[in-house]
């Protein structure tokens, strides 16, 4: 007997160019998306974002991110949520903006794996330690238009600040040391702080003096005032005609006599 040949399902194909396409396919579908103007290298978690006309940290930046790049754009402010979802960022360049304000805790939510943080070439003028939070990162803050005072001198005690660019964070505008270094100044004895309290107490000083000279003024007013009217009214008692005697009055006299 001759026997039946049973047809045989088509193998799928196994060239290398469909296997090469199937993995890209897979590995694509898998990746997290990349914002938009950035690019994003899966392999180093780096996204990179610089010169890309951006005007606000950009949405959907991936949470497996190490490096970020947002250098050269138009970004004028951090919102406190901007990266809280980035618990493996090691690196974060913002150099090169025009950031002139930190939301509360803007920067609070990265992560203890910071290890780089530059927001120098900045608008920065006022800045203090709940912005930053407990960041351990090595930090610059170079070439920003400083105004120093007690918040700014706490939190350059607080941040572990770059040793190569510190020397670059001047006083724009200051009550004291404008124009120079504000480590500088610090390490020759200035203290932001205790002109902070001075000038406080000076202020207080000179209120409770012009308080105090107002109630002056105002009890001396009140006093005249009064006497003023006194006077008016005595001069109005005299005027008034003074009472005729009755007839009973007359007739109790003359019977006396």
């Amino acid at each position: 007997m001759e026997s039946v040949g049973v047809p045989r399902m088509p193998c799928c194909p196994s060239s290398p160019v469909f296997v090469n396409a199937f993995i890209y396919l897979y590995a694509y579908r898998s990746s997290p998306q990349c914002p938009d103007s950035c690019h994003c290298a899966w392999d180093t978690a780096t996204v990179q974002c610089s010169d890309a006309g951006l005007r606000e940290i950009p949405e959907g930046i991936p949470a497996e991110t190490v490096t970020l790049h947002l250098e050269r754009n138009y970004i004028r402010n951090i919102p406190e949520s901007a990266f809280s979802n980035l618990v493996h960022l090691r690196n974060l360049y913002l150099s090169h903006n025009r950031i002139d304000s930190l939301a509360s805790g803007a920067l609070r939510h990265l992560g203890p794996e910071l290890r780089l943080l530059d927001l120098s070439h900045n608008q920065l003028k006022q800045a203090n330690r709940e912005e930053f939070g407990s960041t351990h990162a090595k930090t610059r803050l170079y070439h920003n238009p400083w105004h120093c005072d007690c918040a700014l001198q706490e939190l350059m005690e607080s941040l572990n600040l770059e040793p190569e660019t510190v020397n670059g964070i001047i006083c724009e505008s200051s009550v004291r040391g404008v124009g120079q270094s504000l480590v500088k100044l610090l390490d020759s004895g200035v203290n932001f702080c205790s002109l902070q309290r001075k000038t406080t107490d000076v202020a207080m000083l000179v209120t409770m003096f012009v308080w105090f000279f107002m109630v002056i003024v105002y009890v001396v007013y009140y006093v005249r005032q009064n006497q003023a009217e006194a006077r008016r009214h005595l001069e109005y008692l005299k005027s008034l005609p003074s009472p005729r005697k009755t007839p009973t009055e007359t007739d109790t006299l003359s019977t006396g006599f």
